[in-house]
């Protein structure tokens, strides 16, 4: 735990250079942080090091609400005039790599790195669980308290409390709000199962 004061004092260095950074917030050592002032840090927002964290533009940026805890090694990455938002009360486990762009790729003889960005909104509802290995691409609205399996490859829609697993992820279980259950459904988040 004495690190963690190490990590206190290192969020404390860098607040005047976030857009926002509130405490008791505190960041291990990053690898990288890009564009600093586009980035907008809540209160008891944890973050474990190795965390790399960009906004490419200056009309783009990253808002972490209050109470996020992050695992280490997140890749969180927004650009193209969006706001990439995760919100409130969630968990990223470590390895977790998110964002809102792609590289278009239609032109064949040029580098894809080469080519334009393209844009989608992504944002990630409050109290959500994001496991291990997880990849968040563009494009991807989660719900509120949505339950993430690890090695999940995201990108969709998904609403208020499912569980999502898979490459491609799809649904696998909703909370019956009715019932007060969580319940089996297929792919397009229907329910499947008799009560």
């Amino acid at each position: 735990m004495v690190f963690k004061i190490f990590w206190i004092l290192r969020g404390l260095f860098y607040k005047p250079f976030f857009g926002k950074f509130d405490l008791p917030s505190y960041i291990g050592k990053p690898i990288y942080i890009g564009n600093f002032k586009r980035i907008f840090i809540g209160k008891r927002v944890r973050i474990f090091p190795g965390a790399r964290i960009e906004v490419v533009d200056t009309q783009s940026s990253i808002i972490l609400e209050d109470n996020i805890s992050i695992g280490q090694n997140l890749h969180v990455i927004s650009g193209e005039e969006q706001t990439l938002i995760i919100g409130r009360n969630t968990t990223l486990s470590a390895n977790v790599f998110i964002t809102n762009i792609d590289h278009k790729y239609t032109k064949i003889d040029e580098h894809i790195l080469e080519q334009s960005l393209v844009s989608s909104k992504t944002q990630i509802g409050e109290n959500c669980f994001i496991g291990y290995g997880v990849v968040i691409q563009a494009g991807t609205i989660l719900g509120k308290q949505c339950i993430v399996g690890a090695n999940a490859v995201v990108r969709g829609t998904f609403p208020d409390y499912c569980v999502i697993v898979g490459v491609p992820a799809k649904i696998v279980k909703r909370y019956d709000i009715d019932k007060k259950i969580w319940r089996k459904t297929n792919n397009k988040g229907e329910f499947i199962d008799e009560i």
